[in-house]
């Protein structure tokens, strides 16, 4: 099968399972796991912040990040199609009993700063506590644009709120758009990365911030029930991974840009350019109701994302004879 739905069914290489077998490895609530202790070291410097913190699932990294920052009554003001409002199941508010501000994102997935600024809480008893700016990046494919972060710190900094991160992608930022990652970062108080999209290891995250934070951060990481015990063995997945895939990203991002030129000629879609790994296309012919079925036929696994869309996600187990196939699958739908 050619899987496209998500960067998430990678699947890790023979060297990363080799990597996986041989780590060294200790109790990690004890912080005695070697090997989890130098993924944590080498991401915290790539990044450019004090320390990390290795979690399961970025779901989680992005909950003890809101957990950590806010306390109960505590608002957090994010995107309305960010992941950690719309697709974390509610952790926040069901858990912290934080109050999620959602704001509609703009096509490139920044916030518009004066529409933050109108729904910030005035500092009365009648209202949450604006605490927290979360943003993403990338965004459905999409790299916030140069600038807008700097921008969005010092409207934090002027307003007393503090900055997260999403970003689970944001080694696909940093390749395509040719920045630092400790650049991109730079600006945040806490980000959280995953390790288990793009760059194929099986599953982990990080979360990374301060000394002070993570310390906070490791308390509800154990409540939260991320407390793993010999975890160097999935640890190693994650070192393997940041030196050896970070750079292939830009391979996943060139598939990516051939499968949205293969797919621009076809009527009854329209194409939606991005900048890394997804392709999105919306439908606008009745024929692309029967589109998923069809490529399932043809050994093609694709998802939609909203009911007249779909999303075509590259990864290190799609090849660029893969895209190809796809697009004769495509053409023959269309044809």
């Amino acid at each position: 099968m050619i899987d496209l739905r998500s960067d998430t069914v990678t699947r890790p290489t023979s060297a990363m399972r080799q990597a996986m077998h041989e780590a060294e490895v200790g109790d990690d609530v004890w912080s005695e796991d070697p090997t989890v202790r130098r993924l944590e070291e080498m991401t915290a410097e790539r990044l450019g912040k004090a320390t990390a913190l290795f979690m399961p699932s970025a779901t989680q990294s992005n909950l003890a990040a809101l957990l950590t920052h806010c306390a109960r009554g505590d608002e957090v003001i994010v995107g309305q199609q960010a992941h950690n409002y719309l697709f974390e199941g509610g952790g926040a508010a069901c858990l912290g009993g934080i109050q999620s501000q959602p704001i509609h994102q703009e096509a490139d997935g920044t916030l518009d700063l004066e529409k933050v600024k109108a729904l910030l809480k005035p500092d009365d008893f009648h209202y949450a506590r604006s605490r927290l700016l979360s943003l993403e990046n990338t965004t459905w494919g999409k790299i916030l644009p140069a600038g807008y972060v700097a921008r969005a710190r010092t409207f934090a900094d002027q307003h007393g709120l503090k900055m997260h991160l999403d970003g689970a992608r944001l080694f696909n930022a940093s390749v395509a758009s040719a920045v630092a990652t400790a650049t991109l970062a730079a600006p945040f108080d806490t980000i959280t990365i995953c390790l288990s999209k793009g760059l194929g290891a099986p599953v982990g995250s990080l979360l990374v911030g301060s000394e002070e934070f993570i310390e906070q951060a490791k308390r509800w990481r154990k409540m939260l029930g991320g407390g793993m015990r010999q975890s160097g063995i999935i640890a190693a997945a994650g070192i393997h991974a940041l030196d050896h895939h970070v750079a292939r990203l830009a391979d996943d991002h060139a598939n990516a840009r051939r499968l949205e030129k293969g797919l621009e000629k076809f009527e009854g879609l329209a194409v939606e350019p991005t900048q890394t790994n997804m392709v999105l296309i919306s439908y606008t012919d009745a024929r692309c109701n029967g589109l998923i079925d069809f490529l399932r036929k043809r050994k093609i696994l694709a998802g939609g994302y909203t009911g007249a869309s779909l999303r075509l996600v590259t990864h290190l187990d799609v090849s660029a004879d893969d895209v190809e196939t796809v697009i004769r699958a495509f053409a023959e739908y269309f044809g």
